[in-house]
């Protein structure tokens, strides 16, 4: 159990939650833009998240279109296969740099700024598993907007709150050995709410449904063995 966690106390170190962010920020643009359409209608279909998903002016796909061709340099121009849509979750695959990625990800239901309507980039939650880093299920956030350096933000999850560390846009949980008990949670509970704080002071709250978390990650699990 120890070794599955270790790895994501050192992906602390800034170089390297730099380098996963990344990775997982080409990811999100080779769904958005080369051509995993399933992936929309999947999170489109629920009226709930759509509306929800309508709320920020910056949340079109071709948000993330100037950045397609460096962030497919990152991520080694792996193309990120979709192999399953369960509720508002899809499961994915990927192979950047030749190493095996496999991640559950899902667009927030609804999202709230405080002063209101504030605009920002599309937030997206992930859990991840990279066998080659002996990571299993990890979770993180890209909160869509530039956090304040430093600040902690939380994930509310099944009654309990867990403390996010923070780096640029994304979040990972910042004990790492609360993340397994957390996902535990997450498979369980109907949603998951994300709060955070950005550079210039406004307050988010992004809830994501969890309905169908919990097969996406049995379906990795199948799916991301060495």
């Amino acid at each position: 159990m120890m070794s599955g966690h270790l790895p994501v106390t050192i992906l602390r170190e800034p170089d390297l939650v730099m380098s996963v962010r990344q990775m997982l920020t080409a990811l999100v643009v080779s769904v958005l833009v080369c051509g995993a359409s399933s992936l929309a209608q999947a999170q489109s279909a629920p009226s709930k998240a759509s509306k929800g998903a309508a709320k920020p002016t910056s949340s079109k796909p071709e948000v993330a279109k100037p950045e397609a061709k460096p962030a497919a340099a990152v991520a080694g121009n792996a193309e990120p296969t979709l192999i399953g849509q369960f509720g508002t979750w899809g499961a994915y695959t990927a192979t950047p740099n030749g190493k095996k990625v496999c991640f559950a990800l899902a667009k927030p239901s609804s999202s709230k700024t405080n002063p209101p309507n504030r605009p920002r980039d599309p937030a997206y939650a992930f859990v991840s598993t990279r066998p080659a880093e002996k990571v299993t299920n990890e979770v993180s956030v890209m909160i869509g907007y530039a956090l304040k350096p430093g600040s902690e933000s939380t994930l509310e999850v099944g009654g309990a709150a867990y403390a996010m560390y923070t780096q640029g846009d994304g979040l990972w949980i910042k004990n790492a050995a609360e993340e397994e008990r957390m996902v535990d949670a997450m498979r369980k509970a109907a949603d998951v709410t994300v709060k955070g704080v950005s550079a210039k002071g406004t307050e988010t709250t992004d809830t994501f449904s969890l309905k169908g978390l919990s097969q996406a990650l049995d379906r990795l699990a199948q799916d991301c063995k060495r």
